[in-house]
């Protein structure tokens, strides 16, 4: 039993970290600008002028592209790393003022959290080392491996409807502002705790219906034995292009997906570290 308290107080003592806590909140600044990229390329796709992928992955070429891009590039992965370990602490002892289900709705959260800085750092890390593939083909790649396997349809259906999954709950934890529970609104003044609410709540709406879209995208592909369609996000932004309207619709979520990474911005002074 002492054991375990003695792990939990080094690991407790760890998550306090105060060069933790810096790299973290440079870490949302890089995040920030990321999304701010994937939501010019959104905007881009939208009027048919993008050849680049509508993604993370993208961005992340795109911003490899500019002057000094190989450094910002360092730095984004330094901090999304940062991010990846705080919310591995976080999944482990954190979010102690919730209880019940609340409580371990964060903690999954969380491991997902993890998951997805360590990826994109990941990522950031392989475009810098110009050894970034299209990641869009590679899932589509990867899908038309699994159909071709025993169950595997059924396992990409499932991973498509995950996702679709995660991006209506991002919607539904955007629009009930639950994102708000995390900040420190405290400090904030009333014109910036509006801000926040107003970029946090358009933000996690665009990118969860973005990932809803998505998912939908790679159900439908395992229903029809058609990985084209299983190609992620970017495969989700130029379906909706194609559609009545799409080009407006498209356009208003990359307005969202920017506002995303303003929220972003302001995340690195007032989120909870």
């Amino acid at each position: 039993m002492s054991l375990t308290r003695n792990a939990g107080a080094t690991a407790a003592q760890a998550a306090n970290s105060r060069w933790l806590e810096l790299l973290t909140r440079a870490g949302f600044i890089g995040y920030g600008i990321v999304h701010l990229l994937f939501a010019w390329l959104a905007l881009q796709i939208a009027f048919g002028k993008s050849g680049e992928e509508g993604n993370q992955n993208g961005a992340l070429r795109t911003l490899g592209a500019q002057p000094m891009g190989k450094f910002l590039l360092v730095t984004i992965a330094v901090g999304l790393i940062a991010m990846a370990i705080w919310q591995a602490f976080e999944a482990a002892i954190g979010h102690r003022a919730l209880r019940g289900r609340d409580r371990l709705f964060e903690r999954i959260t969380s491991v997902v959290r993890t998951v997805v800085f360590l990826w994109l750092a990941w990522t950031a890390i392989k475009v810098f080392q110009d050894a970034s593939a299209n990641a869009s083909d590679q899932q589509q790649a990867l899908s038309e491996k699994l159909m071709a396997s025993t169950g595997g349809r059924w396992l990409v259906g499932l991973a498509g409807l995950v996702i679709a999954i995660v991006g209506i709950g991002m919607v539904i934890y955007g629009l009930k502002k639950k994102f708000e529970r995390n900040l420190k609104i405290g400090e904030m003044s009333p014109k910036t705790h509006t801000l926040a609410r107003r970029l946090g709540m358009a933000g996690y709406a665009a990118r969860g219906a973005v990932f809803a879209v998505a998912g939908l995208l790679i159900v439908v592909a395992a229903v029809k034995y058609d990985p084209e369609k299983a190609r992620g996000l970017d495969a989700a932004l130029r379906t909706l292009r194609d559609q009545p309207w799409g080009p407006v619709i498209l356009a208003l979520m990359a307005l969202g997906i920017a506002a995303f990474g303003i929220y972003c911005f302001l995340q690195s002074r007032y989120r909870k570290v």
